[in-house]
């Protein structure tokens, strides 16, 4: 049984789809007698399916080598476009992280979207994400990682725009969907761009050609670079970070997903084009700053934001940025590692959040407080997921930081730096959120705040057990180093850090020594941080500038050019009928001369050339 399910895992993304569609007819529109509820149930009986397809086969994966599925498409021209697809247990266990967060993110659905009459067109929009997800796991082929891109960045921009009749979500969903094909369109000349020079779209045949490839080096900077920038957009990494801030207008379960898988699509391609871009060590060199900037920038921006959404939506940009290090620094494995620990970590944190919006006025922070008699459950889920998050030892994100950063010791100890200081930051943005939402006294917003029924708990509480869990589970699956054998000085400085960004904040935001609201010394520095480093005005000057001018001369081309000859052609034809008009007699005599005289215009005018010779002999 176990055999069979493994080598039908490929299958998996059809369970999700299948739900997708079958949701499809309870919207409201159609459907209206049964209400939205059995769109929702549909779903979650087809992901739970997926869910046990992928966990048996993952079972029968562990300790075999990867083996390679080939399913022909297209064949024509010199060009083979046949699907093939990985069963390893990476691409495995992928896909159940995938379909059990999804799981768990449409019961919480359940409960968060209980009035909402928009089940269907929500669920069937789940099912595609998840469907897109699972098939890019196990996905082996550059061309086809690309197709599913395109396809998630649509789910992403109907899912944003769910609820249309809300002005700041139709703006929101816009900005997220351009903002991403900016990085889709480099992409795109990218895996174009590769063809001719590898062959080859297939991953590992990628990997060997990469190893004896002799090309260009400004040309393999020029591919690299058009490949790195789909990673880009869709890790939310500076300067395409902007639409994971604009995505925060959609459902929060969708957030549930948002934050933890959907960003990991682009560090999955990234890991899987690895031998391709250390052909040059400017991309690698470009990977690690633009890594390196994103983390630290997000960081530092999530400390002075006040939406509940702004504050988690950069702490993943800023941990989205470490894989994008431990990418170009050829840290593979520990990239695998970040991307696993921080997808259940950061589920858990909106899972905790989301209760305290779907049942308050408010997502500002600083009008919240006092939540910890009230939601305990919530509180507690918010601890360990920001303890997972961060260097806490022993959960999950201390071994995926250590692993990294032990890598980076020996050759890169600067980037060393850069992980210990967005480690201190992240911790000390996590608890200050803490503090402000569940700490000191409650406010006018938070008085009667009860905690959320069991729909949201549940899965919070799954979730909550399986990251205190997730230590053992890695070390059940040797992916642990021995207390022995790891780099003790690394381990105490993420410690340390940990404690430290903890206790800085904890004093700041839950003790009353420093008078709230908190204030920089200089008003500027803060403004700069609170506004994303003025980053959305940049767009405004230069890009969005540059298209407005661009399009207002086409448009005046448009007017005055090409509409002018149209304009013109039809106002002779327009005079000239007019003048014909007022010419014609009615005589035959009259026609006849007309053409006589038309003819021997014409004979004139194709003769001319011997009438000029036969002149020139006469003169000579």
């Amino acid at each position: 049984m176990a055999q069979f399910l493994l080598e039908t895992v490929w299958l998996v993304p059809l369970y999700a789809l299948i739900g997708g569609l079958l949701a499809i007819p309870w919207s409201p529109g159609i459907i209206r007698k049964t209400g939205p509820r059995p769109a929702g149930y549909v779903n979650l009986i087809m992901t739970f399916l997926a869910l046990v397809h992928s966990a048996i086969a993952l079972q029968a994966t562990w300790n075999h080598p990867p083996t390679e599925v080939f399913l022909p498409w297209l064949s024509t021209a010199g060009l083979d476009l046949t699907i093939a697809i990985e069963i390893s247990s990476i691409s495995v266990g992928a896909v159940v992280v995938i379909t059990g967060l999804n799981f768990l993110a449409q019961i919480f659905a359940i409960g968060y979207m209980e009035m909402d009459w928009g089940w269907g067109r929500f669920y069937s929009l789940l099912g595609l994400f998840e469907a897109g997800l699972c098939a890019l796991a196990l996905c082996n082929n550059l061309f086809f990682s690309y197709v599913i891109l395109e396809i998630l960045t649509l789910g992403t921009y109907l899912l944003v725009g769910l609820w249309f009749s809300q002005p700041l979500v139709v703006s929101g969903a816009r900005d997220a969907f351009l903002t991403k094909r900016v990085g889709d369109l480099f992409l795109l000349m990218g895996v174009l761009g590769l063809w001719p020079l590898a062959g080859t779209w297939n991953y590992p045949e990628l990997a060997q050609w990469a190893e004896t490839a002799n090309v260009d080096p400004t040309i393999i900077t020029l591919v690299g670079l058009a490949l790195v920038a789909g990673p880009m957009g869709k890790c939310a990494q500076f300067p395409l970070h902007l639409w994971l801030d604009e995505a925060m207008e959609g459902p929060m379960p969708s957030t549930i997903l948002r934050n933890s898988v959907v960003v990991a699509s682009g560090a999955w391609v990234l890991i899987k084009l690895q031998p391709v871009l250390t052909l040059s060590p400017l991309v690698s060199s470009f990977i690690v700053g633009i890594g390196a900037v994103t983390a630290i920038g997000g960081s530092l921006i999530a400390i002075a934001q006040i939406d509940v959404k702004r504050c988690l939506s950069y702490s993943v940009s800023a941990y989205m940025g470490l894989v994008f290090i431990a990418v170009g620094a050829r840290q593979d494995e520990a990239a695998l590692l970040l991307v696993l620990t921080h997808a259940v970590s950061a589920a858990l944190l909106v899972m905790s959040t989301g209760g305290i919006i779907w049942n308050s006025v408010t997502q500002d922070v600083t009008q919240l407080g006092g939540l910890w008699s009230r939601r305990p459950i919530s509180g507690l889920a918010f601890i360990v997921g920001t303890l997972g998050l961060i260097g806490f030892p022993p959960l999950g994100s201390f071994w995926a930081l250590l692993k990294l950063a032990d890598g980076l010791w020996g050759t890169h100890p600067w980037l060393v730096g850069i992980v210990i200081a967005v480690n201190g930051l992240t911790a000390f943005s996590l608890v200050r959120e803490f503090g402000l939402i569940f700490g000191g006294k409650p406010k006018q917003m938070t008085e009667r705040s009860p905690e959320v029924h069991w729909p949201m708990v549940l899965p919070m509480m799954i979730l909550f057990g399986f990251v205190l869990h997730l230590p053992l589970i890695l070390q059940s699956l040797s992916l642990l180093p021995d207390w022995a054998n790891i780099n003790k000085d690394v381990a105490l400085l993420l410690i340390w850090s940990s404690i430290f960004g903890c206790s800085i904040s904890s004093v700041i935001y839950l003790s009353n020594i420093v008078p709230k609201p908190i204030r920089l010394p200089w008003k500027g520095l803060q403004d700069l941080l609170a506004y994303d480093f003025y980053t959305p005005n940049l767009y405004r000057i230069t890009i969005i500038f540059s298209v407005a001018q661009v399009s207002k001369f086409a448009d005046m081309i448009d007017r005055f050019v090409v509409d002018g000859i149209v304009n013109f052609v039809g106002l002779f034809s327009l005079l000239g009928g007019e003048g014909l008009k007022y010419s014609t007699s009615g005589q035959t005599q009259f026609y006849a001369l007309t053409v006589l005289l038309g003819v021997g215009v014409l004979g004139a005018w194709v003769t001319w050339p011997f009438w000029g010779f036969q002149f020139l002999d006469l003169m000579f």
